[in-house]
């Protein structure tokens, strides 16, 4: 896959997992996303909205670094969070990268045990992050990415208030929604959130 800087190892775990040729997508936003910048990007369905975010959080995120989660991913329920996992780990597997996923028929005790010995990308339902931070068993300060999956619906299903409050708890971080649609409800929670972001819309 031929993106402008992309971390070698990356690249090749890419090709091996046989996504040779960047789409519409992953060329448009792939050098905004790496500068940090806040963004709203709205795709269709099957539109690899998921290994775009995958791809862009191993490239920003690159190695293990100390104990403290770095990236926390937000989605819709337990299969989108097993499935992500499985895919971060093919996609990763030339780094050192500790990724970890908690829904919401895990056992919380468990899940900040494991947090607590160390990671880099955590991928969970909003249920489930919001009551682990509930409990104190989850910092948000460390996190540099805060991404929301299928924004449009989670927030239908009335999730915009968790991931707001999470949102609150971090100072400085890069904020991105992935939508099939941009809703009002979207449109609204990247204007209160996010910091001068970029809206694209990718047909």
């Amino acid at each position: 896959m031929q993106l402008k800087k992309i971390n070698s190892n990356l690249q090749k775990a890419l090709i091996e997992n046989n996504f040779l040729e960047a789409n519409t997508m992953q060329n448009e936003i792939f050098a905004t996303l790496k500068s940090g910048a806040d963004a709203v990007i709205q795709a269709p369905k099957e539109s690899g909205k998921s290994t775009t975010i995958l791809l862009n959080v191993i490239q920003r995120m690159e190695k293990a670094i100390g104990e403290s989660t770095r990236a926390l991913i937000l989605v819709e329920d337990k299969t989108k969070v097993l499935e992500m996992v499985e895919n971060f780990n093919k996609l990763a597997q030339y780094s050192d990268l500790r990724v970890f996923g908690v829904h919401d028929k895990g056992d919380i005790d468990y899940d900040k045990n494991q947090i607590s010995l160390g990671l880099d990308v955590l991928i969970g339902t909003p249920s489930k992050i919001n009551a682990m931070f509930s409990s104190a068993g989850f910092n948000m300060n460390t996190i540099k990415m805060f991404v929301v999956d299928d924004a449009d619906v989670l927030f239908r299903n009335r999730f915009d208030a968790v991931v707001l409050r999470l949102s609150n708890s971090v100072d400085k971080t890069q904020r991105l929604f992935f939508t099939t649609v941009i809703t009002e409800k979207v449109e609204i929670l990247a204007e209160k959130i996010m910091i001068e972001p970029l809206f694209f819309e990718i047909d």
